[in-house]
């Protein structure tokens, strides 16, 4: 009688244990898949913990009465966070996100949409407006970069400065290919803008100040041509490194200049975070693997304890 339960039981156990066994199979495949897919977003939510400044623009900024001034300001991992704009000496909140918080129209905020770009504009810059400005973001604590602006009236912009009372806003320099540029640290930065008429000369700043092809650096060339149309400048800088990253401005005489962003890129970064990123995946499938082997141990028990019962 005995052997005949137990036949019994031998022939229905596939039967009971069978879905357990593809439901843990199942779920094992599934957990897989994503491990392999989700990652990426695990990295993301990490990284998206705590805001930072991408500080490769320059601190200290130049600018030229009744023109336009930028101060950049790039915030990585921003969130639901608020990027403000104060002027530091007398504490006046200019902007928050893209709004105005002054009578003074000519602030303004640049942010094309889905960028990290969160840059102050000057229209129609003015002495008054030379001092410190601060990009903050609502963290706690706070966080802020500095910015100090100089508009400038000097002799390195007096021919610009007379000349615009004579052009009109059509008159302006084009930067040739992106605005925003990668190039590997020893390779070469290659720029050039165009201009919509025959320039009499054309000046190139890195940061707010103007570029010297006699300095120790060396590797510096500039040539300009004259076409039918207007004047093509193109700025060539060889052995890049990590002193070059940063705003380029092709200022032609008598016409609105025009900017390029350069990061010289030192490729060290890229393969600590695939390091990190190949850590998260042997974890999180560790993880699934041991997930596993107890649903299995489970069921094995709870086999056994109907093999029992059947008895």
């Amino acid at each position: 009688m005995s052997r005949g339960k137990h036949a019994t039981f031998s022939d229905n156990s596939p039967i009971k244990i069978k879905p357990f066994i593809i439901l843990v199979l199942n779920l094992n495949i599934w957990c897989q898949n994503i491990s392999a897919t989700s990652y990426l977003t695990l990295n993301d939510l990490t990284n998206s913990e705590r805001p930072y400044f991408d500080d490769i623009s320059p601190r200290n900024v130049s600018a030229v009465i009744d023109e336009i001034a930028i101060l950049r300001c790039r915030v990585k991992n921003k969130g639901n966070r608020t990027v403000s704009w104060m002027r530091k000496r007398d504490l006046h909140i200019l902007t928050t996100n893209i709004y105005t918080y002054t009578g003074d129209q000519r602030f303004s905020v640049i942010h094309p949409p889905g960028s990290e770009d969160w840059d102050l504009k000057i229209d129609y810059a003015q002495p008054r407006d030379s001092g410190v400005y601060e990009c903050q973001v609502n963290t706690e604590p706070k966080i802020n970069l500095a910015i100090c602006l100089q508009i400038i009236a000097g002799n390195d912009f007096q021919d610009l400065k007379t000349e615009k009372r004579f052009y009109d806003t059509k008159s302006r320099a084009k930067i040739l290919g992106s605005t925003e540029i990668h190039v590997k640290r020893d390779s070469t930065i290659a720029l050039a803008c165009s201009v919509n008429i025959h320039a009499p000369s054309v000046i190139w700043y890195h940061g707010s100040s103007v570029i010297d092809f006699d300095s120790l650096r060396g590797g510096i060339s500039l040539e300009t041509e004259k076409t039918d149309i207007g004047t093509t400048s193109r700025l060539m800088l060889t052995r890049a490194s990590l002193r070059d990253s940063g705003n380029y401005t092709c200022v032609p005489n008598g016409a609105i200049p025009a900017s390029v962003r350069v990061h010289v890129l030192t490729g060290e970064q890229p393969a600590a975070m695939q390091t990190s990123a190949a850590i998260r995946i042997r974890a999180y499938t560790a993880m699934i693997t041991i997930i596993s082997a107890k649903v299995l141990l489970y069921i094995s028990s709870l086999k056994e304890h109907m093999y029992l019962k059947e008895r």
